[in-house]
């Protein structure tokens, strides 16, 4: 294109103007050549570092919210909002980045989110009560919106256009590997040194990713272009994400629309949503491109993608929190319990990455929500007796749920867009998903409390003190030194064991249910087979 352009100005200049010449074209960003050798190792190595230290955070606390809530003094339902003020936080700076991007430079503003987040996480570790620590979460998730998308663009530049998928292909290891270590970690950590550690341990890789990063990067860097920010838009996204998710988390603990304080902020959320709505569909330079929801492919893509990942996510918190505090889990065991659900993912998801061209993105969307729907559906048929290997099959098989479930998604999502709206539709979809995951999380926990209380008022009523069983157990717990209240209390603990056991399966079986009617959905869309899509969802 440019060599045409370049041909048609010198005819120009050959001959006589016969009107005002065209102004001239503002350059475009520079390209650099990819690196090689020993810089693009270590390029690999820093981006890596830093990407898996920002998956791992989204993963690690969710075994240690017991021991997070207990330390701090607040029950386990506002222990997770430790986990949904990460994810809202940084669910709300994705749309930033493209802006940051251009205001402050590439690597100039990557390398700045992985600082800010040593920071933050430095800080996370100090916090001395739950207050303080959701503060220093959501500054956490803020910093590290950029992180992600960042390490793919300047991964991507490091490597020839040829070996771009050999660069992706290790990044999306990167990238599975995080989840599984995550929980083993976080486990271990709480168990045998502090929670607060599951924070330090960011501090020496995030500062050594970032060094390395601006030592390789720094002369790569475009550098800063002045570009309008759409400040109004910003506002009404924050009011709206951000009064809704405080909503849903406190809903429970102050009886939802009977306190005042929720109906203020549902009317706060909803204002602030129709304003966003008008301002963003009439705005020229948007936050957010919602235009993108005109084409089929990006609504069913993005619609199936977050209430998919909402019920995931919801899942993954809600399993280890009842392994920990009903069925006797350390944090280091629920971390194994749950930890291996990336085995079978690491090893699906590049033969997924390879046929995404090739195959019907919705044929392999399909497996990943008839696969969860098993899986859960298994989940569901749990009791109080169940052991390690009962819970650990269905999470070894999620695993290859997990490996069909985000490439294709993603390839629809993508699908028949020109490859200059993409980077808004990743923006825009990986938002509803980070958000739809930290309310799946809030939803989860508070349907969980609500159904417990309900089966265990049901178990009380049949177990009264006249019924045969009750007052076998209660003589035999006499008979070995309890006293009338120690034994009162023992039964008492295992009604609870038994009504959260049966709250958590009903959970477990709604989301199977979900998931096997998301299959219908994501038919809604139309893909173009070999089309750009399975580059985007690649990304």
């Amino acid at each position: 294109m440019s060599t045409t352009i370049t041909a048609g100005d010198a005819a120009a200049a050959a001959t006589p103007p016969r009107a005002p010449a065209p102004a001239p074209r503002p350059a475009g960003p520079p390209v650099f050549a990819p690196l090689e050798g020993r810089e693009r190792t270590l390029g690999t190595i820093a981006l890596s570092l830093a990407t898996f230290m920002n998956v791992l955070d989204s993963s690690i606390a969710n075994v240690s919210i017991p021991a997070i809530s207990g330390n701090l003094g607040v029950s386990p339902a506002q222990g997770t909002w430790v986990i949904t003020s990460f994810a809202v936080a940084n669910a709300i700076s994705l749309p930033l980045t493209g802006w940051l991007t251009q205001r402050l430079g590439q690597v100039r503003l990557f390398t700045a989110s992985v600082l800010l987040f040593v920071i933050a996480s430095w800080l996370c570790g100090l916090a001395p009560n739950i207050e303080s620590l959701i503060a220093f979460r959501v500054l956490q998730g803020f910093v590290a919106g950029p992180m992600i998308p960042l390490s793919q663009t300047l991964l991507l530049a490091s490597y020839p256009r040829a070996k771009a998928g050999t660069a992706m292909a290790m990044w999306a290891m990167t990238v599975l590997v995080a989840p599984v270590a995550g929980p083993l970690l976080g486990g271990w950590i709480t168990d045998n040194i502090s929670w607060p550690w599951i924070f330090y341990i960011n501090v020496p890789v995030g500062i050594i990713a970032a060094a390395m990063t601006w030592s390789i990067y720094h002369k790569r860097d475009p550098g800063p272009r002045r570009v309008p920010l759409d400040v109004v838009g910003l506002v009404l996204l924050v009011l709206f994400v951000g009064a809704m998710q405080i909503m849903i988390d406190k809903g429970k603990e102050l009886d939802w629309f009977a306190s005042g304080q929720i109906v203020a902020l549902a009317a706060v959320s909803v204002v602030a949503f129709l304003f966003f709505l008008a301002w963003e569909l009439t705005e020229n330079h948007p936050i957010v491109d919602l235009s993108l929801f005109a084409q089929r492919n990006f609504t069913v893509g993005t619609l199936a993608l977050a209430l998919a990942y909402g019920l995931f996510f919801g899942n993954i918190v809600l399993l280890p929190l009842w392994l920990q505090q009903y069925m006797g889990y350390t944090a280091t065991w629920a971390g194994m319990a749950t930890a291996p659900v990336g085995i079978l993912a690491i090893v699906l998801s590049p033969i997924v990455g390879k046929n995404v061209h090739k195959i019907d993105p919705r044929k392999l969307a399909t497996v990943s929500f008839i696969g969860f729907g098993i899986v859960l559906w298994m989940r569901a048929n749990f009791n109080a007796q169940a052991d390690f290997v009962t819970i650990l099959i269905p999470t070894v098989l999620q695993g290859a749920a997990v490996a069909f479930f985000f490439i294709p998604l993603q390839a629809i999502v993508f699908s028949g867009l020109s490859p200059e709206r993409m980077p808004s539709a990743s923006g825009l979809s990986n938002f509803a998903r980070i958000t739809a995951g930290a309310i799946g999380t809030s939803l989860f926990t508070t349907l969980w409390e609500d159904r417990a209380v309900l089966h265990h008022a049901r178990l009380a009523e049949a177990m009264s003190q006249t019924n045969s069983a009750v007052v076998q157990t209660l003589a035999q717990l006499r008979a070995g030194g309890y006293s009338e209240a120690q034994a009162i209390a023992s039964v008492n603990r295992m009604i609870d064991q038994q009504a959260y056991t049966m709250a958590v399966t009903d959970l477990f079986y709604l989301s199977s249910m979900v998931f096997f009617l998301l299959v219908g959905v994501v038919w809604l869309a139309r893909p173009r087979l070999g089309s750009g899509a399975g580059g985007g969802g690649a990304h």
